[in-house]
């Protein structure tokens, strides 16, 4: 019976310079994310589209312990979830403070239990934060909120927990249904709110 010999050492070195290459290179490639609620999710995809180093925008669900739920029973109100959108982004290309910036300009932050026309807590704002990191500069960035309006934000800091995408047909829906989308937003009053508490700065910047 031929006998297994040890790995020798350059061998041993060669295979674990290996796979600390492949491991570098995967977490290279692997986009970083941030889950933002700001009401109708249909509405938190386009202002982050349109931004450079975002690769994707997922509309779905979070902070509800149902698995699996869906647009029905997400917008029953019964399920604990709240509509939010998943942002995959590059981080050298756009910095987690640069979408807060962007987050901030697309919700009302002192509506409670609503944004806009769409009423119910799963329709609330929240910032989802994915680690220590993001909690710090989300809690930063509330508080400069809240002393620039001196006024209380109600946007919840929540712990990032699982996140189901929603249906296909959420997905992009500003592209799939333009008209449909304008008629939406604009009759939920979306704009003139925005408009109301945030002027010139309504929708936020696009980053160059």
């Amino acid at each position: 019976m031929m006998q297994h010999l040890p790995l020798r050492p350059l061998a041993l070195g060669i295979a674990t310079a290996a796979i600390g290459i492949t491991s570098t290179s995967l977490q290279a490639e692997t986009p970083a994310e941030a889950v933002f609620a700001g009401g109708c999710f249909w509405c938190m995809e386009p202002p982050y589209d349109r931004q450079p180093g975002v690769t994707a925008t997922i509309s779905g669900y979070a902070g509800g312990e149902l698995e699996n739920p869906t647009y029905d029973d997400v917008s029953s109100g019964n399920t604990d979830h709240i509509e939010v959108v998943k942002v995959e982004y590059d981080a050298d290309q756009i910095s987690y403070e640069q979408l807060l910036e962007i987050y901030w300009r697309n919700i009302d932050p002192f509506a409670v239990g609503r944004q806009f026309c769409d009423v119910g807590d799963q329709y609330r704002s929240a910032i989802f934060y994915q680690n220590d990191e993001q909690r710090e500069l989300a809690e930063a960035s509330k508080e400069e909120m809240e002393e620039r309006f001196e006024e209380s934000v109600t946007t919840e800091i929540l712990p990032g927990d699982a996140f189901w995408a929603a249906e296909e047909y959420h997905q992009n829906y500003y592209e799939k249904n333009p008209v449909r989308y304008k008629f939406y937003r604009f009759s939920c009053g979306r704009d003139d709110r925005l408009e109301e508490v945030w002027g010139d700065e309504a929708g936020g910047p696009t980053f160059d």
